[in-house]
Formats: C-alpha cells, structure tokens, sequence
C-alpha cells in the first residue's frame, strides 16, 4: 500500500526520483521451517532474486514489482509462475532462472543492510528513505497505511515525513491497527515501449 500511494499519489506530484531496494523478511526474521510464514517468505524472497537479476541488467523493477504485487494481493496467490510476470511486463522470461539462484542473496543482503543501517534494524517493511533539510539521508519504518488516500490527503502525509525527517531527537508514531488493507483497483502498468524495453527482451 505504501509503495501503491508513493507511485500513485505522490510521485505525480512531488518531484521524485523512486529508486527501488529489496528487503527480505525471509532474511530478516529467519522464519522456522513448518510455520505458517515460512513458505510466503521464502518464495518473496526468491522473488527479489528475480528482481535484482533484472537490475542488474538494467530492467525496470518498478514494472515488475507492481505486477508482483498484482499478482500476490489482487489475484490473491502465490501459486504463479515468475517467467510469467517477467513476460507480463515486457522482460525477458530468462530471468525466472534467478528465483532458485542463491548468488543473487548477497547483493539482497547489501541493499537491504543499507537500508536498515538508515533505520535500526527492529523495524520491517516499508522502509523510505530521503534526504533531510541538511542533505542527510535519513531512513523509517513506515508509513505503514491500510488504504491510499486521496490526492490531497497523500501528499499532507509524505511534506508531513518531510519535515518528519529534519526533527532531531523524533523516532516514532505509532498505533493500535484495526483494519485490514484495502488493496484497491489493480496497478495500471502502461505497455512498455520499445524505447524503453531493455536489451535481451
């Protein structure tokens, strides 16, 4: 949700560049074989593999990450194929080869530390980080939201981390969550143009 109302509502507003990291929470919480998250996170997991292969080779994993969450929150499984997403989004199908490629978890691993060494390493995801008022980049946990919130009320809420940021001493808001995510319509992933294809595909 948070990633839908940065590219949704604020990017179209505010002058952003979104770069995109990987955290595993597979990773991070070491979930025991046989518990209910274990299978989740590890397939997640695989599936930063793929994306960091696509990076790698210059690919758009904006594109592919929407199409992911398409697929997890909207369609409401698991069960996909990632050659499937890949081709879905006008990347080349020979990445699904990184989703069983361990060699792809170190450079997960570097991203994702640099991202926690912004913040501590007791929170989870959405991490965003950005430059305070002094040109110091400044990572939190968070906005963790349930729904995306109009126009207007978006962009209150990202000047709001704004100035968020440039508080010394300010660590955190929290409260009690009492709904569930409302995932909204799907993400809209435009066709890709073939100025905008990547090399092998």
């Amino acid at each position: 949700m948070t990633a839908r109302w940065v590219v949704d509502e604020v990017r179209p507003h505010r002058d952003l560049r979104v770069t995109w990291q990987p955290i595993s929470l597979y990773v991070k919480n070491e979930p025991a074989e046989g518990s209910r998250a274990h299978r989740p996170l590890q397939l997640t997991h695989r599936l930063l593999r793929v994306l960091e292969s696509v990076r790698s080779a210059g690919g758009d994993v904006e594109r592919l990450y929407l199409e992911y969450g398409r697929r997890i929150h909207h369609e409401g499984t698991l069960d996909w194929d990632p050659a499937d997403a890949l081709a879905a989004v006008g990347l080349d199908r020979s990445h699904a080869g990184a989703f069983d490629d361990d060699r792809w978890d170190d450079e997960i691993r570097r991203r994702m530390d640099a991202g926690l060494d912004l913040c501590g390493d007791d929170v989870g995801t959405p991490i965003i980080a950005m430059d305070d008022r002094d040109g110091v980049r400044t990572g939190y946990f968070g906005p963790v939201i349930t729904r995306v919130p109009g126009t207007a009320a978006s962009l209150e809420l990202w000047d709001a981390l704004q100035a968020l940021v440039s508080v010394p001493g300010f660590w955190e808001l929290k409260r009690t969550r009492t709904e569930r995510p409302d995932v909204g319509e799907p993400p809209v992933i435009p066709p890709l143009s073939e100025e905008r294809r990547s090399p092998e595909g």
